[in-house]
């Protein structure tokens, strides 16, 4: 039995917040589809499986008019993602759930097929190597997958064939040519991805008696079979007559260095085309008109130890010939805009884009780059869609009060309605309001503050001062991993600053903080947490500083440059950056943004001998983005240099929670929990001075 039938009313937490098992049972919606009629969304909600060990996903229809209950139309355990309407209504997905046809086969992910006037989803095309990503012409009958094939092989057979003799003799060893190797947490190759064309097969048995439903499996085309690795980790799309495919492809360069150029395939002919290819960018492509003569291209310049990268939107004229028109879109615009869908009569695009602890939605002009806000509130959009007569657009929407649900944007006013969602809102205890303070050289630096109930002047709470990672991010959307509302049901008021380096605040906001991390990024940290402990509800002696990734290496800066926090938390962190440049998984990058000379004037770990505060440090052995070699490098020298070292009987008020099967944002929900609880008995202990003990999980 369920152990939450247990409880009763009274022993139920006042909030999900204030119980980690309530909190990481809260369900997570992801995703959205909506289907060429119009007349059904789709959106992806991942609920906590019985064990507690790991999120199960399920497609669930919203009714776009707003009416209707949510409801779900997939379930089993392996679940199902990846939801696409094709032009006929019918849904397709992905799940490597067992397929009734075929029970005796290893279970992958294959392409599943839920029908347009219902009835039961089947399999409609299965492989060794799996099924990854589906894409579909909304005017076309066209669809199309990305799946990985084994460098070597020949076709799907011998790909079949290659594969099982891998797992036979359990050959994990990888044999690389070029660079890079690794990927986040994952390790490329040997497989690379391809994509395929979705196309009719041959009817198997065919004049035998069979039901009505009956039809001739699907067969996959591959249509990009020589294009090596370079279609990892890029993006395509397809154009709504399902006649070209758009994809960005990574350019192999000189001494391992990679950009990515933007390509078009020819889907009869198979045929690839290099469209746009010029040193020192990157292209990315947008969506494509409805009328299919013009493709949204969003570009990326290197960037240099001097200067910033530089997003920029342009329209690729598709109808010019051989002779591409490239035109900027709103070049005048100071935010990094990201095209997400065309309005019916193509005059227009809708954009999302980092602005002041937000991401509105934004209507761009095509043909004078006007730019229009439509959303008004301070939240966070994704998944944008329009709907057929261009009247409403559907988005998932964020904020720090709430998780992502789906909503309809009147796109004349700008109003915004919350669709019957498939779980309820939860209950948030406390407050959130905006907050900024003057930097060093007089810049605005903005926050957020999460403040618990009942924080007052005659009851002064302590403060977390949590910095975000990047650096070229924002505090503006709910985050499961990093949520502040945890802390605050703990009494603690939670602090979320976008100093420099923070997007959503101009080009010149990102330059002045550029190859100089342990400057205005950390005096602009100093400036925002001065101007809130002056607050009357708030205890400047009771504060700790928090951060992952590069929140955590400005998390070792600040130990190394002031006394000022009771206690340090440092997740992911880097920490010598000489060690980091070479080993971290885009080490091409790294090295451009940084010259030696800076690594080493920017590097925490110069500065160990001056750090007195105690830090617990986390870790988890599958990060490549920040190797774990930085938090061990980092946890020896805070136990053998630092000036708050171990004593001579070994004993340390440092702290060191390794998760060895977890990447850099520690995903598994028995370890989130135990993150969570960590950091609880660290703060309490450091913090307050009271004794909270640490997860019995943990077997101490």
């Amino acid at each position: 039995m369920d152990s939450n039938a247990l409880e009763t009313p009274s022993t139920q937490p006042e909030t999900p917040f204030h119980d980690l098992d309530h909190y990481l049972a809260i369900p997570r919606v992801g995703g959205l589809a909506l289907s060429p009629d119009g007349n059904r969304l789709v959106t992806t909600v991942s609920t906590l499986n019985t064990q507690g060990t790991g999120y199960v996903t399920a497609l669930w229809e919203l009714d776009p008019a707003g009416k209707k209950h949510a409801r779900r139309i997939t379930r089993s355990a392996k679940g199902e993602t990846g939801a696409v309407f094709a032009a006929n209504g019918d849904l397709y997905f992905t799940s490597a759930r067992p397929d009734p046809d075929s029970p005796e086969a290893d279970p992958v992910s294959a392409l599943w097929l839920l029908p347009a006037d219902g009835g039961e989803a089947r399999v409609v095309h299965s492989r060794s190597g799996g099924v990854g990503g589906v894409m579909a012409a909304s005017a076309a009958d066209a669809t199309f997958v990305t799946a990985s094939v084994l460098a070597g092989s020949l076709d799907e057979e011998n790909d079949e064939v290659r594969r099982k003799n891998r797992k036979e003799n359990k050959v994990a060893a990888i044999l690389h040519t070029g660079y890079p190797v690794r990927y986040w947490d994952a390790d490329l190759g040997p497989a690379q991805p391809r994509l395929f064309a979705v196309e009719n097969g041959e009817m198997v048995d065919a004049g035998k008696p069979s039901t009505v439903d009956a039809t001739a499996p699907l067969k996959l085309r591959n249509l990009t079979p020589d294009v090596g690795s370079s279609l990892r980790n890029t993006h395509a799309v397809v154009s709504p007559d399902g006649k070209t495919i758009y994809t960005s492809l990574a350019k192999p360069l000189a001494k391992a260095d990679t950009r990515f150029v933007l390509a078009a395939i020819d889907v009869a002919s198979g045929s690839l085309k290099v469209l746009l290819d010029r040193e020192g960018m990157s292209y990315f492509p947008g969506p494509v008109s409805p009328d299919n003569s013009m493709l949204a291209v969003t570009s990326e310049s290197d960037s240099t130890p001097a200067q910033a990268p530089q997003v920029k939107m342009h329209i690729l004229n598709l109808a010019a010939g051989e002779t591409l028109d490239l035109e900027p879109l709103a070049p005048g615009w100071d935010r990094w805009g990201s095209p997400a869908a065309w309005l019916p009569d193509g005059l227009s695009l809708l954009v999302t884009a980092d602005d002041d602890g937000a991401t509105p939605v934004f209507r761009v002009g095509v043909a004078d780059g006007t730019v229009t806000r439509v959303t008004p509130d301070a939240a966070a959009y994704t998944d944008v869609v329009v709907s057929v007569d261009g009247l409403n657009a559907f988005a998932l929407r964020s904020s720090y009060e709430f998780p992502a649900e789906a909503v309809r944007i009147d796109l004349a006013t700008g109003e915004v309605e919350r669709l019957p969602a498939p779980a309820e809102r939860p209950k948030i205890q406390g407050s959130l309001e905006r907050v900024e303070a003057n930097a060093v050289d007089g810049s605005r630096v903005p926050a957020y503050l999460a403040m618990p109930e009942g924080a007052s002047e005659a009851n002064p709470v302590p403060l977390l001062l949590w910095i975000h990672g990047g650096p070229l991010g924002s505090w503006n959307a709910w985050t499961w991993r990093w949520n502040p509302w945890l802390l605050v049901a703990k009494g603690y008021a939670v602090l979320l600053p976008d100093p420099a380096l923070s997007t959503g605040y101009g080009q010149q906001f990102i330059q002045r903080g550029w190859g100089e991390w342990g400057r205005a990024p950390y005096t602009d940290l100093m400036s925002i947490t001065d101007a809130v402990v002056q607050r009357p509800d708030i205890d400047e002696n009771r504060t700790a500083a928090m951060g992952g990734s590069f929140g955590g290496y400005m998390a070792n800066w600040i130990a190394g440059q002031t006394d000022r926090f009771k206690a340090i938390v440092t997740h992911a962190s880097l920490w010598a950056l000489d060690q980091f440049g070479p080993t971290t998984d885009a080490s091409q990058y790294w090295l451009k943004e940084m010259t030696a000379d800076m690594a080493m004037q920017n590097s925490p770990h110069l500065h160990v001998g001056k750090i007195t505060t105690p830090m617990l440090v986390i870790h988890g052995d599958k990060d490549y983005r920040v190797p774990i070699g930085e938090g061990l490098r980092l946890w020896y020298e805070l136990l053998s240099s630092s000036g708050l070292p171990a004593d001579e009987n070994g004993e340390t008020r440092h702290r060191f929670l390794y998760f060895p099967d977890e990447n850099h944002w520690i995903l598994q929900p028995q370890h989130a929990k135990v993150w969570y609880g960590v950091v609880e008995h660290f703060l309490a202990k450091e913090v307050l001075e009271q004794d909270v003990s640490v997860p019995e999980e943990l077997g101490l």
